[in-house]
């Protein structure tokens, strides 16, 4: 399957306290969080699945140890959030629809195989977790036809959370780089997300994923529930 992946991962990840880039934390199975990303990305859609990676914070330690992926590099890593990485993977992957992710995901590889039909039919998607709503999370609602409606960690009322785990379509993908470009550089990318839901009326599916694991590593007790699956 020919798709186009991006993982971002230019941040300096200082809630961990490590020194490393996040994304090249060590799991108990001896893989880095990156490389079971790109394990799960091969498993499900061949070894040829093109990896755009975002980075900035000690972007050669990532160089160095997957030479084979396509690099974006965010020079002002420390001064912007997750919108503007994306925005500039975005623009530097063509017309092509983009699955993405956070650098700091370990999860089921099983995910990305239900993805799979929602990528062949070029559908906006956000994957989520309607088995806890936590309130430091990016929550969503939606609409009454069941697309993502609110989506933010201000959402009130939420129905799950966002795992950090994504698809823009073809189609939707303009609209969605012109909400990147809007919404402040401290902006998570799901502002830029919501904005062109509300404003471009983009049809974003939630796909639910609660039945499998999907850990976003912020924190020392984040990395140890992470390691309980792997």
């Amino acid at each position: 399957m020919n798709i186009q992946t991006v993982i971002l991962a230019a941040g300096m990840g200082t809630r961990l306290g490590r020194s490393l880039p996040k994304s090249l934390t060590e799991l108990n199975d001896g893989r880095s969080i990156m490389q079971q990303q790109h394990d799960n990305i091969r498993a499900a859609f061949g070894a040829d699945a093109r990896i755009t990676t975002v980075v900035g914070y000690r972007a050669e330690e990532i160089v160095e140890r997957f030479p084979d992926a396509n690099y974006v590099y965010n020079e002002r890593y420390d001064q912007t959030n997750t919108s503007k990485s994306l925005l500039r993977a975005l623009q530097a992957t063509g017309k092509s629809g983009v699955l993405w992710m956070n650098g700091d995901v370990v999860f089921d590889p099983r995910v990305l195989g239900r993805a799979i039909a929602h990528i062949e039919a070029d559908q906006s998607f956000v994957a989520v977790n309607t088995a806890k709503v936590s309130d430091e999370e990016v929550k969503y609602t939606v609409s009454p036809e069941g697309y993502i409606d609110q989506l933010s960690k201000q959402v009130v009322g939420g129905i799950g959370e966002a795992v950090g785990i994504n698809y823009i379509s073809r189609a939707d993908k303009r609209a969605f780089i012109r909400g990147l470009q809007r919404v402040d550089d401290q902006d998570y990318f799901e502002g830029g997300l919501e904005l062109a839901i509300a404003e471009e009326g983009l049809r974003v599916l939630p796909m639910d994923i609660s039945d499998f694991y999907a850990v976003e590593v912020d924190f020392a007790e984040d990395l140890a529930r992470a390691n309980q699956f792997v």
